[in-house]
């Protein structure tokens, strides 16, 4: 029954999450084929989408406390405050996005001081994220949005609105930027006009979803009970709550800033293999997210139900699955690497490139498969302040090792600038991610006893 239950929650979001990959690989792929340089165009799409992220993943928070707030008054029976948790969640994700437009030229300034490129690559990324930020109210909307649907145990209307999002950005931007029958497309440009009409289009999806099949939710449900939303207990614990979520995004995203932009000081080949190998790393995760989801869904109905036995027991058996999926990865990654690759890009250089940092692949899955199934189970339990305190050992722990790692290189005797060099440097930053997953790993293992419980 408990398997059964996972599965039903976890599978549409396996199968809505199979398509994310690929629109990232599509983006690469489409400006890998541009005739105004690869690597340079692969570039600037993995600094715009690095800016991106600098803003996004800072207010994960939206999905995460909406769908683990809502899965505990799910299970509580409390169908008033789980419409209150969407006006919550969609109200603050408006705000911020007005934010976002009204700061998006300082934002670019302040970031460009910080983010080493070359002009070539600047160019493009200021180019892609010009055009893709004013897709930020349905982005933000929408983080709110597929939280609600997990926690309401309905992860199939979240999969419709990733199929609708992601299947518009994968036509959209190959339409736009390389044309269809005699219209030549508009070039780089049209990747990032792609997105933003993919955007727009689930958030449509989204609302549309909500009034039909949530009208039981929202009958009665006033304007003047919508603004209390806003105010009272439930307010400040999701704004504490929140809080501690805002600083486990800024612990992720000095990650990922620090890959890319360290990625970024060894020449652009090293930058586009970089982006690439993420993307590929990341396959595996949309696949145990799944099973994240499930758990988020889960715990916070059990939680909210006061139901310990059927906690423990959901906990169990998705770990049991995300086990399961790391072990096929690691086969796949080992088989199908270079083919992989091919996919991502023509260039041979950059396929070269990459060809010898493909045994990180294969460690992926087992050193990364906890991490990501336990985010899922605290953010259903909304145990917050565990989830801040990992993670910000973990950024703590990448770039300690990082800088440890590229001392000890710059003391031997490989010349700074080869090409043996800027390899060693990129299988060191690799390394050092690989190290933040670790430590994410053992510090929620240990915390799970403390942290998640039925009061």
């Amino acid at each position: 029954m408990m398997n059964r239950e996972i599965l039903r929650l976890a599978l549409p979001s396996i199968i809505a999450n199979i398509t994310v990959p690929i629109v990232g690989m599509v983006d690469i792929a489409v400006a890998g084929h541009l005739d105004v340089g690869a690597a340079t165009c692969i570039g600037g799409i993995s600094i715009g989408s690095m800016l991106f992220d600098l803003l996004y993943w800072n207010f994960g928070f939206l999905r995460a406390g909406t769908g683990g707030l809502t899965a505990q008054a799910f299970g509580r029976g409390d169908m008033r405050e789980c419409a209150r948790s969407l006006c919550r969640g969609v109200g603050l994700a408006l705000l911020i996005a007005t934010a976002i437009l009204a700061i998006q030229i300082p934002f670019t300034r302040l970031a460009f001081l910080v983010v080493d490129c070359t002009p070539e690559v600047r160019g493009y990324a200021l180019e892609y994220f010009f055009i893709r930020v004013w897709a930020a109210p349905a982005t933000l909307s929408l983080m709110t949005f597929r939280g609600w649907f997990v926690g309401m145990q309905d992860t199939v209307s979240s999969m419709w609105t990733d199929f609708i999002v992601n299947g518009v950005n994968i036509a959209g931007s190959v339409i736009l930027a390389l044309g269809i029958g005699r219209w030549g497309g508009l070039g780089f440009s049209g990747v990032a006009l792609g997105t933003v009409l993919a955007q727009y289009s689930g958030l449509a999806y989204a609302v549309g979803v909500t009034a039909v099949r949530y009208r039981r939710v929202f009958s009665g449900f006033t304007t003047d009970e919508a603004r209390s939303s806003f105010t009272g207990s439930e307010m400040r614990g999701f704004f504490s709550m929140n809080i501690d979520l805002f600083m486990r995004s800024l612990g992720f995203i000095l990650i990922y800033i620090g890959f890319t932009t360290i990625s970024a000081r060894f020449g652009d080949i090293m930058l586009a293999s970089s982006a690439i190998m993420m993307k590929l790393l990341m396959i595996f995760s949309y696949f145990t997210d799944g099973f994240a989801y499930a758990g988020q869904a889960l715990a916070g109905r059990f939680i909210g139900a006061g139901d310990a036995a059927s906690l423990r027991s959901c906990v169990r058996e998705i770990f049991i699955w995300s086990m399961a999926v790391a072990a096929a990865f690691m086969l796949i990654y080992w088989t199908s690497g270079v083919p992989m690759l091919r996919v991502m890009t023509s260039d041979v250089q950059v396929i070269d490139a990459c060809r010898q940092f493909i045994p990180w692949l294969i460690l992926m899955p087992p050193l990364g498969c906890a991490a990501f199934t336990w985010d899922g189970i605290y953010e259903g339990a909304t145990a917050s302040k565990a989830m801040r305190n990992a993670m910000l050992a973990s950024a703590a722990c990448f770039f300690f090792a990082w800088t440890a790692g590229k001392n000890i290189l710059d003391s031997t005797t490989v010349e700074t600038g080869t090409e043996r060099y800027r390899a060693l440097a990129i299988h060191i930053l690799l390394g050092a991610y690989f190290m933040h997953l670790l430590v994410r790993t053992v510090w929620l293992t240990l915390s799970y006893k403390k942290s998640i419980k039925i009061n």
